[in-house]
């Protein structure tokens, strides 16, 4: 069918991928366009319509207080992404200023190259659920941890790209004009290392929204209160034994999709930032 298309549509796999990768990021900003349109009364409890299945009127099925699970998939999803642009962010940011923090001199070049082993040596996992645990949970405490656990191997990226930079005839010719550490990192080497930026940030969104709801389904995230999706799946595993499967189904579908848009766009936007696939 793939193949059909292709030929009715004659467009190269750039062009494929800058489509699909639209349809990706319009699904994206819909998910979050409909949690500020959600009906407030649909979240709320009401006992008549609990353990409702899946229906015109309740998409994905009601639970056992009669919350519908659409809006509750809706909002948790958004939360979720607003928590990965926020994580992201700041990890990315740290991976920056360390980055270029080890271009400034040997010593900074060892003591950056120490944290990111350092970081690196344990799983983000463990280091998440430790940060979290000490800052008390809640958005802070995910949001924190997921800042500080995330950024070693974009890092990595980073200063490999500013050892290269800085090797750069323009850049050996401004230091002699008696140019400053920072005028060289703000006007050449921040410019050279931002597609490696922007791409990091965008492959780092699946990781830290994964993260997110893992480290809340075991209790350590975001408030019970908080229609977040790995509370929502964790309540939802005292009833599978009941047979209320679209309680866990279709929420953890929609994390899937979520998590793959993310992933998607970020994989198409460094096949297109790629020179040596520009003709594909």
């Amino acid at each position: 069918m793939i193949h059909t298309i292709s030929n009715r549509f004659p467009l190269n796999k750039r062009q494929w991928a800058l489509i699909s990768s639209g349809l990706a990021f319009l699904f994206l900003v819909a998910v979050i366009i409909g949690s500020f349109l959600v009906d407030e009364g649909k979240l709320s409890t009401n006992l008549q319509n609990r353990n409702a299945l899946p229906s015109f009127n309740h998409l994905f099925g009601t639970d056992w207080l009669g919350r519908d699970m659409f809006a509750r998939t809706v909002m948790g999803l958004s939360l979720s992404i607003w928590i990965g642009v926020i994580g992201a962010i700041g990890s990315t940011t740290i991976a920056l200023v360390l980055g270029v923090a080890a271009a400034m001199g040997k010593v900074a070049d060892v003591i950056v190259t120490w944290l990111i082993d350092l970081f690196l040596s344990v799983p983000h996992l463990v280091s998440l659920i430790l940060i979290a645990f000490t800052l008390g949970g809640g958005f802070k405490g995910i949001v924190i941890g997921l800042a500080l656990t995330h950024w070693p191997s974009l890092a990595r990226v980073i200063r490999a790209e500013v050892m290269q930079v800085r090797s750069a005839e323009f850049v050996q010719a401004s230091q002699k004009m008696g140019k400053s550490h920072w005028w060289i990192a703000i006007h050449h080497i921040l410019p050279h290392v931002f597609p490696q930026l922007l791409i990091g940030f965008m492959l780092m969104f699946p990781h830290v929204i994964l993260h997110e709801a893992a480290i809340t389904f075991i209790g350590l995230g975001m408030s019970p209160h908080e229609p977040a999706i790995g509370i929502i799946l964790a309540e939802s595993m005292k009833y599978l034994s009941s047979g209320m499967w679209w309680l866990a189904f279709f929420p953890g579908f929609c994390l899937l999709l979520v998590v793959r848009s993310f992933d998607h766009i970020g994989e198409n936007f460094r096949m297109r930032m790629d020179p040596f696939r520009a003709h594909e």
